[in-house]
This record gives structure tokens, sequence and C-alpha cells, in this order.
């Protein structure tokens, strides 16, 4: 009886590398990607940004080419696995069958989170994580000229409105925070990102919760809030974060996260799950980071890259421990942004100390506690990323003197 192969759930940008990895590193054995969506493993940053747009088309979403998986892997795709048996190394699948597995990486991702207010149903209430989903969205936003309303003022919320706004449309953004993206950069680098797109002629709510999304003939015409004002809109983009998917890991009895640290299931310093035989990677994955004391879980492109990689190593033995930092980025009208490093939230950080001119858009910015640097980002400052790592390891504080004078 031949052994059982190496088997990835999920098929997203996590998997993609797993399997690239492993066959880089000398597996040869055999190897089974399944996959829920109807595609080949893509990357989703472009589905706010360029390719929601039209600026790129699909073909820039799909780093590995379909030859590369016919002759190194089976991909099964529109298949997703939905159960999970650790004892007998055994998952089932949509279509009713079942897939043995020798050793198994869990990479499936997170899914948006629903608004749970009447008319979240409507037609015209759109998310967004899927190429469908950007597809739909992009002939929402360039075969008509109405207002968009767009629930929740994160980053995709954020991108997917400068991308509206790029695109020629009136978009009215609704965040519950006094500034946007406040629970990642807290009060005053979300001010930055405000007044960025105010002067895009945004129309920007803080403070506000939809109490309610309206619609007529069954399709969506504007949202109201809590304090019962109307706002027309006749595309409604829900963007209020994601959801790991974790229930595989729950049916298979894995350890999950609380949701006080993030959620996700629970890996060691090698990405492996309580079960011996199961790793887990990206948007899932709650590793982890010695720096911080505690377990991470990011919902990033580049982590997703890098667990994907290195849950693959440590498949093949690997007992390296997972030591990236985590960093994302992010492209709004004409800022471009690269940020390192982990702020749990906005009352876990002493300072922010800006190095550069914030009014022109050119600078950098440290989030420190006790001296020592936490994160950093550059705006509209290039290759940098290393330089901020440094100052993040670093065994001395570096002093606010040497942040201001980092550009």
């Amino acid at each position: 009886m031949s052994e059982a192969p190496i088997v990835i759930a999920g098929g997203g940008l996590a998997a993609a590398k797993a399997a690239q990895t492993l066959r880089d590193e000398g597996y040869g054995g055999d190897l089974v990607i399944v996959a829920g969506e109807p595609h080949r493993p893509y990357e989703r940053p472009p589905l706010s940004k360029d390719y929601l747009r039209g600026d790129a088309d699909r073909s820039a979403l799909f780093t590995v080419d379909e030859d590369w998986y016919r002759h190194h892997a089976d991909l099964r795709t529109g298949v997703p696995a939905t159960g999970l048996d650790t004892a007998a190394h055994r998952l089932a699948l949509a279509d009713g069958s079942t897939l043995d597995y020798a050793k198994l990486v869990l990479a499936t991702g997170a899914t948006p989170r629903a608004l749970p207010v009447p008319g979240a149903d409507l037609r015209g209430v759109h998310l967004l994580r899927t190429v469908e989903d950007a597809d739909l969205l992009n002939a929402r936003l360039t075969g008509g000229n109405g207002r968009v309303a767009i629930v929740g003022d994160g980053w995709i919320g954020m991108e997917v409105a400068a991308s509206a706004r790029q695109l020629g449309r009136d978009v009215t953004l609704f965040g519950m925070g006094a500034q946007p993206l406040e629970r990642v950069l807290g009060p005053e680098m979300g001010l930055v990102f405000a007044q960025l797109h105010l002067d895009q002629g945004v129309d920007l709510r803080r403070r506000t919760q939809i109490a309610k999304i309206l619609g007529e003939d069954g399709r969506a015409v504007g949202v109201e809030t809590t304090d019962g004002e109307r706002v027309e809109a006749d595309l409604v983009l829900v963007a209020v974060g994601v959801a790991p998917n974790t229930g595989l890991a729950a049916a298979g009895g894995l350890e999950l996260r609380g949701r006080d640290l993030g959620g996700g299931v629970a890996v060691d310093a090698a990405l492996r799950t309580s079960d011996p035989d199961v790793w887990a990677a990206g948007d899932i994955a709650s590793a982890p980071y010695p720096h911080y004391g505690r377990p991470v879980r990011v919902e990033h492109w580049q982590t997703a890259i890098d667990t994907g990689v290195h849950a693959a190593k440590a498949v093949l033995g690997s007992d390296a421990a997972f030591d990236k930092l985590p960093y994302f980025f992010t492209d709004q009208y004409d800022l471009g942004m690269e940020y390192v490093g982990f702020v749990a939230g906005p009352d876990a950080y002493d300072t922010v100390v800006v190095s550069g001119d914030i009014a022109s858009l050119e600078f950098a910015a440290f989030w420190t506690k006790d001296g020592r640097v936490l994160a950093g980002m550059a705006v509209n400052t290039w290759d940098r990323a290393g330089d901020i790592e440094a100052l993040i390891r670093a065994d001395t504080p570096p002093g606010e003197d040497a942040l201001r004078s980092f550009r």
C-alpha cells in the first residue's frame, strides 16, 4: 500500500508557498492541495486596489502557473475540506469523498464578517474576499455613477474607498472609531489617513454605527445610522473585518486561541498545531512571537508567504523557530506605506515618534513603549523596512533623537 500524501487544505497564497517549498526542499512524494474556490491559489491584495480598478488583469493574481501544479501537485479546486479526523489522519471533502494524509498543512484563510443588521442580504450589498467578489464590485463601480457607502474603516474599506474615488464615484465611509484604522495605527496615524481621504473628497463619518441597510424592490438604496440619519447609496460594501476559518481545526479537536489573543489556531514555534502531524499557516495561524511575549495572528500577504514557507520546511523536519516580524503594506491614492512590527492596540504604546514631514506625506513613524520600538511605518519612504526591523530588534532603545533623524 502506497504511503499517504502530504495534504494542504486551502487555496490562498500560504497554500501556494507551502506547496512550492515542499518541492523546492526536495520532497518527492505525493502532494495534494484541496481548495474551496474554483481557481488555483492566488494573491488577494490587488482585489481592493489595481485589479478592482481594472488596472491589472486576472493573470496578475496568479503567481504560480497552472503548469507547475500540473507537474508538481494534485490540485483539487472547488472541493473544500469539511471534516478532519486527526486520529485516522483523514479529511472529509465537500463532494462526499475522503482523503488520507501523512502530514497536513491547514491554510484555510478567513471569511469576511457580515453586518448583523436588517437589509444586509439586499442586492447591491457586497463583501470583498474572492476574485469573483472583486469582479462584481468592479462591474458595479464602473457601470454607474451613484454614491458608494462603505461600512468599515479598516484596510479593505480604506483601499476600496480610494479605488472608488479614483474611478470617479462619490464615497461615504463609515467607521466606529475616532479615526480610521485606529485599532492598528492608533488615533495619531489614523488621523493621517483620515485627512488623506478627506482631501480626496471622501465623506468620512467617524464614531458612527449602521442600524440598517435601506432597500427598495429588494435592492440597497442607502444606509441608516443608529442616530437616524439616512445616506443614499446604490452600492454598499461591508468591510468590518474577517473571521479566521478555524472550523476544520475545531472539528479535528485542535487547540484554538481565545478572542483576547486574536483567535485562530494555536501553533508552536515550528507552526505545528496541538496535533504532531498538522501544521497551520496564513490567516489562521496564531504563532508565538517571542519579541512581543505573546502569540499573534496576522492577516497579511507577507505573513502568508512566510508561514507557508516555514510550515512546509517544518513538515519536512526543520525545527527552526518562526521569527519573522509582521509586515504589511497599503497603497491609497498617491500614498504608499510599509509597516513592520506589532502593536496590540491604541493602549499598548506610550508615544508615536515621527521622522520627516507628515503634511507632505513623506515620513516615518515609530510606536514606542518604555523607549523601545514596537513597530514602525514608512510613508512614501522606500526600502527602509529592514532598517525599521533593526530598530525594533535593537538590544538598546535607540532614543527619540535617533528616531526623529531616521529620514
